[in-house]
């Protein structure tokens, strides 16, 4: 079995059938080639022939690399796919990975900013250029919508109803979501819609000049989700004590902030479209710990 034609079988697949995002892409390739060297080095010559002892094996070189158990639970859960995909597709009878089990891991809680921290950094990008019209636009609407940065770079220009004050977002797996648009965003949207995408848009290729996406390059073409966090990195650095963000900080600051304000958890589910409630509660452990610190620094017998 040509274990290279089988990943790429498989990529394909999460791709056009599962809707995976390319992030997704990138990191089960990525993980797979790993996995495919792994089998290269100890003389796995078949996919047929891995066994619970080789992925046990590989486990055990992810180990050595002190690899942490975030990354050896993502790597397993791609090889998990991967292998039922070829159950799937009729070139396996059973998983080696049946009796293993995924590391356990520690639930971090997920950084959040403050207001001030979140308006200085929504501030930051001038809104006079193209550039900054841009920036400001797409950073509003991460913290007024709770968007996925994926979310974000795949919205068209006709998905967002300002007159409305909603989006329509295409979330994971392909389900649509109507998510708010606040004042201040569709503020910030109504500027660079004016100033920013069509002097944009007139730096692409002329054939490409009818592109429906929403925020472009800064040679017309739609930007990627490795961009947006570029360009969330510049303005980071102009800012003293805002570090070691990205546009999910956004996203869960977005979540914070309503709960803190005395949102209802289904409400902010719904918002976030997280499928299960379980995903959204570790928001209501932010809002608590951050509280018990505003208390222990105000109150005098605390």
């Amino acid at each position: 079995m040509d274990s290279d034609h089988w990943v790429e079988r498989f990529l394909l697949a999460q791709e056009m059938e599962r809707n995976a995002s390319p992030y997704t892409i990138r990191n089960y390739a990525s993980d797979l080639a790993q996995f495919l060297e792994f089998m290269r080095d100890t003389a796995v010559t078949d996919l047929s022939a891995v066994t619970y002892v080789t992925v046990r094996s590989f486990l055990a070189s992810l180990h050595e690399k002190q690899l942490a158990k975030r990354s050896v639970a993502r790597k397993l859960s791609a090889l998990r796919s991967f292998f039922r995909f070829l159950m799937k597709e009729g070139r396996l009878a059973a998983s080696p990975l049946q009796s293993i089990r995924s590391p356990k891991l520690d639930k971090p809680l997920p950084s959040f900013l403050y207001p001030d921290q979140t308006i200085r950094l929504l501030e930051a990008p001038d809104g006079e250029t193209p550039l900054g019209a841009r920036d400001r636009a797409m950073f509003e609407l991460l913290y007024a919508s709770g968007l996925r940065v994926g979310e974000l770079v795949g919205l068209d220009v006709d998905a967002v109803r300002l007159e409305l004050g909603m989006a329509l977002v295409h979330g994971k797996g392909g389900k649509e979501r109507w998510v708010p648009v606040g004042e201040h965003a569709a503020d910030a949207l109504r500027i660079y819609l004016e100033r920013g995408r069509s002097a944009l848009l007139a730096k692409a290729p002329i054939d490409g000049r009818s592109t429906p996406a929403l925020f472009l390059n800064r040679d017309g073409t739609r930007l990627s989700d490795r961009s947006v966090r570029r360009i969330l990195d510049k303005y980071v650095d102009r800012l003293a004590d805002v570090n070691g963000i990205s546009p999910h900080t956004l996203r869960h600051t977005f979540a914070t902030h309503l709960l803190e304000a005395g949102a209802d958890l289904r409400s902010v589910q719904e918002l976030l479209g997280h499928a299960h409630l379980s995903t959204t509660q570790v928001y209501t452990h932010v809002t608590k710990d951050h509280l018990q610190s505003i208390y222990n620094r105000a109150h005098p017998r605390a």
